[in-house]
């Protein structure tokens, strides 16, 4: 086990303080015991709730009996009057034998003075009598008096093999109390085991528990039911699971950018793997306004049959120092947590091209905290970045190797426009074949996917107005009616073209 191997080398290495970042405290307790167990060390644990218990290595639930002095010396046995830090801290700097004291989830009192002060005490004396303090929470910042001292760790998340193994012993767990196979298509199988990646050992296995015992099958419903539950865990925060279901059909062009999604698609989601071969990172989209970027974005998620996270630069920002990377830094986290999926972060240059003087360089460190992740990352998340103006964009973004690669999303050509009326009539109840797709399509030269939109909205509110049925007449005159964005910003347009020209792969 890497994580035991870990924290005991930390704990053998006499190192005072050791931190551990994780929601799996069973998990930690269950390790720690074991090493105490192995070593011969007296083990105490420390909750607000029950003060310092001295333990007999069986954690996994609290004490029944609540007494201060057992009898039993087998049993957990509670010191009295320790269930506040300071007390329990006393108590600790007064003991002389060498032990491991774990306290658990301590953060609400790192930033007393005085529980800073007699944590030091203690951590200093270690040299002399091996008193190995453990701080175990969900997160951990600690002050700059405490962490020169120790060292941290986090708990590993169990791997696709890990995960495998759960799975194998809640299928033959279901047949011996059921007598019955589960039963269930691989593609669906993988595809669950997919999603519970990233999750802690004892949710995947509740999940998988789940999926198995609802019906005996394992189907596409169940990877409904692992997203449901990892979409409530994210809360409210900077990251919003985008619930629109959107699939490569419900977007006219972007022909390249679907092949290239499509080659990709089988390694992103785990259903083929070869050696040596990386699984895709992301892509940069960078187009004039209203060309499909965004709905891009979703038809990824959708094709791939993953959640869409979109992350709201705005909610990151605070007025604290050190604050808004933290965010960012729970955002990215968080997103993880739902891999696979697909992370779409709308115009990112107006987040991270902020003038670094103007706003005391939190732009500058936002930034590099997004480059840090995204070339430390081993997690199947997805990047999805749009773009409208390449000229506020980091260089440091645009560097070869940031994103698997850059498309132009570009004004979609007569053929394509097309496609995008008839797209957008269908999805209103109107029977494409009932109009002129090609005289449209004229009309419209340089209108954005979203401007062609807006012709059949406003036709479609025209002739609702005059209770009669709607006929290419009025598109086109909506059409005419329209100056499109080509025409407004030429000069802006003509030169993201001539950008994007020698720098990026055509969408379409």
């Amino acid at each position: 086990m890497p994580d035991f191997r870990e924290l005991s080398t930390l704990v053998r290495s006499r190192i005072p303080l050791v931190s551990i970042e994780t929601t799996e405290e069973p998990k930690a307790l269950a390790l720690l015991g074991r090493i105490a167990r192995e070593d011969g060390l007296e083990l105490y644990r420390w909750t607000v709730a029950d003060g310092l218990i001295h333990s007999n290595f069986s954690y996994g639930s609290r004490p029944v009996d609540r007494y201060a002095g057992a009898a039993d010396p087998g049993r957990p046995r509670e010191i009295a009057d320790t269930q506040a830090l300071t007390d329990a801290l006393y108590h600790i700097d007064k003991q002389a034998g060498k032990g491991l004291y774990v306290l658990l989830d301590p953060h609400p009192f790192l930033e007393d003075p005085v529980v800073i002060r007699l944590l030091r005490e203690i951590l200093l004396d270690h040299p002399v009598r091996s008193r190995t303090l453990v701080l175990v929470a969900p997160r951990l910042s600690l002050p700059a008096e405490l962490s020169r001292h120790g060292a941290s760790m986090q708990l590993r998340l169990p791997d696709l093999d890990a995960l495998k193994g759960i799975l194998r012993e809640e299928l033959q767990l279901h047949q011996r109390n059921t007598g019955d196979t589960v039963r269930g298509e691989r593609a669906d199988v993988n595809a669950l085991l997919q999603q519970v990646v990233g999750l802690p050992e004892e949710d995947a296995r509740r999940l998988l528990r789940s999926a198995i015992r609802d019906d005996g099958l394992i189907t596409a419903d169940d990877l409904d039911r692992v997203v449901r539950y990892k979409r409530d865990m994210l809360g409210r925060g900077a990251v919003e699971v985008d619930m629109s279901e959107v699939g490569p059909d419900d977007i006219g062009g972007l022909a390249r950018l679907k092949q290239w999604l499509a080659q990709r698609r089988p390694v992103f989601t785990g259903e083929r793997q070869l050696p040596g071969l990386p699984v895709p990172k992301g892509v940069m989209l960078l187009g004039v306004q209203g060309a499909g970027k965004s709905l891009a974005a979703r038809v990824i998620a959708g094709a791939w049959r993953v959640p869409l996270l979109r992350l709201d630069f705005a909610a990151l920002y605070d007025k604290y120092t050190g604050e808004t990377e933290r965010k960012l830094r729970d955002a990215l986290a968080a997103a993880e947590a739902m891999a696979p999926a697909v992370l779409w972060i709308d115009e990112i240059e107006k987040g991270l091209a902020t003038d670094a003087e103007g706003d005391g360089g939190v732009s500058r460190r936002l930034l590099g905290t997004l480059l840090t992740w995204m070339a430390e990352r081993n997690s199947r998340v997805f990047l999805v970045a749009t773009a409208n103006d390449v000229s506020a964009l980091p260089p440091e973004l645009m560097r070869k190797g940031r994103f698997d690669e850059i498309f132009f999303v570009d004004l979609p050509a007569a053929p394509v426009r097309e496609d995008i009326f008839a797209i957008h009539l269908r999805r209103r109840e109107q029977p494409a074949e009932r109009f002129d797709l090609a005289a449209l399509a004229r009309a419209t030269d340089g209108f954005s996917g979203a401007e062609v939109e807006q012709v059949v909205l406003a036709a479609l509110y025209a002739t609702l107005a005059e209770d009669r049925a709607l006929v290419t007449e009025d598109l086109l005159r909506e059409a005419l009616a329209t100056r499109p964005l080509s025409v407004v910003m030429a000069e802006k347009v003509a030169a993201l073209r001539a950008w994007a020209g020698e720098r990026c792969v055509p969408a379409d």
